[in-house]
């Protein structure tokens, strides 16, 4: 399986908590979407924390 794009993960993430926020999803259902949207979290966290660091060094090298 192909890796999902940063997009493709937001997405998924915001359906997750649309279906917590509801309040529609049985306990053991329930736990697992929380620890898949936490894990998509810390990816797409750390996907953006990359690329904050990227967009630090370009501006170090303008400068």
């Amino acid at each position: 399986m192909s890796e999902l794009t940063f997009e493709q993960k937001q997405q998924q993430l915001e359906a997750i908590v649309s279906r917590l926020e509801s309040g529609n999803v049985p306990l053991e259902e329930m736990i697992r979407l929380y620890e898949q949207g936490e894990s998509l979290y810390r990816e797409c966290a750390g996907t953006l924390d990359a690329y904050e660091k990227k967009l630090n060094d370009l501006e170090k090298e303008k400068a």
